[in-house]
């Protein structure tokens, strides 16, 4: 049993609550369960105190309750600094590599397919993708090769991808071919689907974009930055000022203080 500010919350309340925290362990999972519905207690508390009324839907869950009031409470005693332009152009000149378009590569590949858990397969495959490079890097036709071994639908089109993006691909494929130059790559790559034998027909790299383009998106980041910090100093008051009794309360470890 746990009181708070001489509020009761029981222990089957605690164990009802368990079911919305899954942890590693029973203690872990009643530990976060009780720290989530001391805090759910402090703010009904402290709206009371500022006569703070909540409007809510008979759909809402009891977290997006909780929430709303969180909002409601923030708004009536904080004060949330909003980001300048200066400090948004700050952040812009300090991290300019996050604010790129996304690099397109052109590309073909032939695939030799082989399941990755047969060995067996795997070297066949290896050993036929290296006899295919050689014959490509001697002027075999790219296109010809690719309708005749490739596993790949693209094979009837003579192995063309047409246009990637990083994401597009499984990550093995792509860190090769991304990082590679425009031409034939001169070694099979290996993905879990099996040898892969890539021609980069063209490559275009991401281009840095203007400060004015992503100047909001910096500013509602900033914001939001600021706002998760005000929340839980706001919290960790609320704990501080409140007489808690049958919990030890460890503010760093609560799944609304991160």
């Amino acid at each position: 049993m746990i009181n708070v500010n001489q509020h009761t919350i029981s222990e089957t309340q605690i164990l009802n609550e368990m079911q919305y925290h899954p942890a590693d362990d029973h203690r872990a999972a009643m530990v976060e369960a009780a720290q989530s519905l001391i805090i759910g207690e402090l703010l009904q508390q402290r709206a009371q105190a500022l006569n703070i009324n909540l409007d809510t839907h008979a759909s809402d869950t009891d977290e997006q309750r909780q929430n709303k009031l969180l909002e409601k409470l923030i708004a009536a005693e904080v004060q949330l600094p909003r980001a300048s332009a200066t400090e948004c152009e700050h952040y812009y000149q300090q991290n300019k590599p996050k604010f790129t378009t996304p690099p397109l590569i052109a590309a073909k590949h032939i695939l030799l397919a082989a399941p990755s858990s047969d060995e067996k397969a795997r070297s066949h495959a290896l050993n036929q993708a290296e006899n295919l490079l050689n014959a490509l890097s001697q002027g075999a036709s790219f296109s010809e090769l690719a309708q005749q071994y490739s596993k790949c639908d693209s094979a009837q089109l003579g192995g063309q991808l047409g246009q990637i993006t990083k994401g597009q691909t499984v990550s093995e494929f792509e860190r090769q071919v991304f990082s590679a130059d425009v031409g034939l790559i001169a070694h099979p790559i290996e993905t879990r689907f099996g040898y892969h034998l890539v021609y980069v027909d063209h490559k275009e790299p991401g281009l840095q974009l203007p400060f004015e383009a992503v100047e909001s998106r910096i500013e509602d980041y900033l914001n939001k930055k600021v706002e998760r910090k005000a929340i839980a100093q706001y919290i960790q008051l609320l704990i501080a000022d409140a007489d808690i009794e049958g919990f030890d309360f460890n503010v760093s470890s609560s799944p609304l203080v991160q």
